[in-house]
């Protein structure tokens, strides 16, 4: 898998509603992936199946400005507060959706 090193400008128009269903109104770690694993992929404008979970998302161009725009985002979906900077002390999406499923 070639990761991509374009700076990715924030954009969040359209983004985050990319439809993963939840069952209830219980949110699994399985629907968190998925969710980023899709915003990412309709951000990179690349297929989900290209997006590596253990890649840091800086490797896919994310800079400081759309990772805090990728993180309002989550916030709203999750309807959780979410620190602005907390994809840079959870760089991947694997070790960002074992933190959040473990806020609970």
């Amino acid at each position: 898998m070639e990761s991509k090193n374009t700076q990715i400008s924030p954009r969040s128009e359209g983004l985050g509603n990319n439809n993963v269903e939840v069952k209830g109104n219980v949110i699994s770690p399985a629907d968190i992936q998925s969710w980023l694993v899709s915003y990412l992929a309709e951000l990179l404008e690349i297929e989900p199946d290209e997006i590596d979970i253990s890649i840091p998302f800086e490797r896919y161009g994310l800079d400081s400005s759309a990772a805090v725009v990728l993180t309002g985002d989550l916030q709203d979906w999750l309807e959780k507060d979410i620190d602005p900077t907390i994809l840079f002390d959870y760089p991947t999406i694997e070790t960002l959706v074992e933190y959040l499923s473990s806020m609970g």
